[in-house]
């Protein structure tokens, strides 16, 4: 951007400008497949954000009572889920700050031997948008690494803290070689993400606000936020959510956090959310690794 424009209004940009803007990781080609694996009806891809104790670090907030909030998400919050997920034979994908990570070494090898999948999700859930040049990439590499030292294995995919995907997150992406990225919210379904017109072969499985726990169930002592949504009208959202994706024959993505889904009055509408999912008919359960791959096969050629 030149001195010239830096200053002007949104309706003083050139055309160039503005579709420059809108053409960072856009949405591309779809890569809804025409079928899931073994005839499945849908694909449900299950997914938690384990933030644990990084959100009150991030915000330079040393209370011990928002860091024991996070701390539970580890506590009771993962036994929970883990238990869950042995009980209905789901794979899920289990994002983590590295911080987080390196604060329950144990709990992340656990996670990964029982099959799940361990994806990026920032250094200590940073906003990206907010950072100083270069310290993005430096964070998501060591972040990276971090992960695979912990875990076994090399994360494939990532999901930006807060889904605070920059300007930068694209070609930090590329760079890593990544396979997919779960952060934008351009369908329902994958598809390919472009970069200035062009295709980046990198798969989005696109969460979304509504199939999030946390905008429902958050709760912050000294502000407005209230958690004001009972269990039963979140499930009721989440099951017409799954009801669409089964009926179009497309893909449900669901985002949880340990620390929120993770209390007994919440796990147990997850638990009714598995049962409803497999009385429906024949669902293929996907780490998001396994449908982004499923996905990009299907595509090619």
């Amino acid at each position: 951007m030149s001195e010239a424009t830096q200053g002007q209004k949104p309706w003083e940009w050139s055309e160039e400008r503005w579709r420059g803007i809108v053409g960072r990781a856009r949405g591309g080609r779809s890569l809804a497949p025409r079928s899931w694996p073994d005839g499945a009806q849908c694909c449900v891809a299950l997914s938690f954000d384990a933030d644990h104790e990084t959100i009150p670090l991030r915000d330079n907030d040393e209370s011990p009572m928002r860091i024991s909030q996070g701390q539970y998400g580890a506590r009771q919050g993962v036994p929970r889920i883990r238990r869950l997920l042995a009980k209905h034979g789901a794979p899920a994908t289990f994002f983590y700050p590295a911080v987080s990570a390196l604060l329950h070494p144990d709990e992340v090898r656990g996670v990964a031997d029982e099959g799940h999948e361990i994806g990026i999700h920032s250094w200590i859930h940073e906003a990206n948008t907010s950072l100083p040049p270069g310290v993005e990439r430096d964070l998501t590499f060591r972040a990276a690494d971090t992960l695979e030292q912990l875990s076994g294995r090399r994360p494939v995919g990532i999901r930006t803290a807060s889904w605070d995907f920059s300007v930068d997150t694209m070609g930090i992406i590329q760079e890593l070689g990544l396979l997919y990225d779960s952060s934008l919210m351009a369908d329902d379904d994958p598809y390919e993400l472009e970069d200035g017109g062009k295709p980046t072969g990198i798969v989005e499985l696109p969460p979304e606000w509504i199939r999030d726990d946390a905008v429902y169930f958050n709760m912050l002592r000294f502000s407005g936020l209230r958690p004001y949504t009972p269990p039963s009208a979140v499930e009721e959202i989440f099951r017409a959510e799954f009801d669409g994706a089964r009926e179009e024959g497309g893909l449900f993505l669901l985002t949880m956090h340990p620390h929120v889904i993770g209390h007994r009055s919440r796990i147990a509408l997850l638990d009714r959310l598995l049962q409803h999912i497999k009385a429906s008919g024949k669902v293929w359960f996907a780490t998001h690794a396994q449908v982004a791959e499923w996905c990009k096969s299907q595509s090619a050629g």
